[in-house]
């Protein structure tokens, strides 16, 4: 017992200084599994195209790149497909332009090649694929063209839309973009880092979606996509 006219000392408060580490610990938790995600990130990224042998009902070119709509006009026309969706076409772009440059006969331009016009962003893209199958009466499988670094956002996205679709990913190598060298060079480090945030919110978002529709972002129950990697 404190003598008589003494002031007690109180504790000092200890839930502030625990709540400050928790915060601490809990961020640099997050920054550590962010930076671990975005250096699995660009590991995953091909380096290599694969050798893509299967048969397919459509193949669908996102466009950003030329050398993607000429990969998918490739397996057109060895017959590795039967039509060729290309999403995401500017709109100055006209029919006889690409006509002139894909590898593709005339005719086969004329009966199988079709081109999207809607589409204005990666997830437009797998929404304007869902309407073109449905329109073509195409149950899948598909065939997935489009760069080496915008496939996995690309896969996330129609995966849900399309869900019951087997979906075969062709990886185009640009030599414009050298996803190896994402360590030495910041141009391409920043590109790969933007393309890992945009990764991770459509992951976010389509599940989102997919639970707030009751399962399946695209609105019909069933089953879900197989990968063939």
């Amino acid at each position: 017992m404190s003598p008589e006219g003494e002031i007690p000392r109180t504790r000092k408060p200890r839930c502030g200084r625990r709540l400050a580490l928790a915060v601490t610990c809990s961020g640099a938790f997050l920054i550590s599994a962010f930076i671990a995600g975005f250096v699995g990130f660009a590991s995953s990224l091909e380096r290599t195209e694969p050798v893509l042998l299967v048969q397919a009902e459509g193949v669908v070119a996102l466009t950003g790149g030329s050398d993607r709509v000429l990969e998918a006009a490739e397996f057109l026309a060895r017959g590795q497909a039967r039509r060729l969706l290309i999403t995401g076409v500017n709109r100055a772009t006209h029919g006889a332009d690409l006509e002139k440059i894909l590898p593709v006969s005339r005719d086969l331009f004329a009966c199988c090649v079709d081109l999207g016009y809607k589409a204005m962003d990666t997830a437009g893209n797998a929404r304007e694929t869902l309407e073109w199958a449905r329109s073509r009466n195409i149950r899948g499988p598909l065939i997935v063209v489009t760069s080496n670094y915008h496939m996995p956002r690309a896969m996330v996205e129609l995966s849900a839309a399309l869900p019951g679709f087997t979906l075969y990913p062709f990886p185009v190598v640009s030599e414009h973009v050298n996803v190896r060298s994402w360590r030495d060079d910041s141009r391409v480090r920043a590109l790969v880092a933007r393309e890992y945030l945009k990764y991770l919110r459509a992951i976010v978002r389509t599940k989102w979606e997919g639970f707030a529709g009751g399962g399946d972002a695209s609105g019909e129950g069933i089953e879900k996509p197989r990968f063939l990697f």
